[in-house]
């Protein structure tokens, strides 16, 4: 079990890859963001992007079961209170494999709760050409051991 004192500063998780299909991708599009290039790749609008396209948000939630899968459900996680920023770099199509990192930026003991350690990380996703598709940078809180309480 991962604790806030594993998180330290210039650490980098790798995070599990996750092969794309266009079956999920238009099932979420149908539920979360039904546009016409998540919907159909044969559309004007999926045409004029060169087919169909991954919504921005169902790569930011590959992103979130990479991260559960590589780290967070091995540790005391109590949330996050956000993410500074999220940009999506370049499209995602089927069948792409995208893989993924967690750098831990900054460190520190929650100043109100000396039990909480607050991480900063910065994430970033890529496909299988190396293309970068996704940036993020985001917070999230740890049970701190102990020792590390003062």
């Amino acid at each position: 079990m991962l604790t806030f004192e594993d998180f330290t500063v210039g650490r980098v998780f790798e995070l599990p890859p996750h092969t794309i299909t266009a079956e999920e991708m238009i099932e979420f599009a149908q539920e979360f963001d039904p546009q016409p290039f998540h919907l159909d790749g044969n559309s004007e609008q999926a045409k004029q992007v060169g087919g169909l396209i991954a919504s921005g948000w169902h790569t930011s939630s590959i992103l979130m079961r990479m991260i559960c899968d590589g780290y967070l459900l091995n540790s005391p996680s109590q949330g996050s209170p956000g993410l500074e920023e999220v940009r999506w770099l370049n499209v995602v199509r089927p069948q792409d494999t995208l893989s993924a990192s967690a750098e831990v930026t900054a460190s520190r003991i929650s100043k109100s709760n000396p039990a909480i350690g607050i991480v900063s990380f910065v994430y970033k996703m890529w496909n299988q050409r190396g293309e970068d598709v996704m940036r993020t940078k985001g917070v999230g809180m740890f049970k701190a051991s102990a020792g590390t309480q003062s």
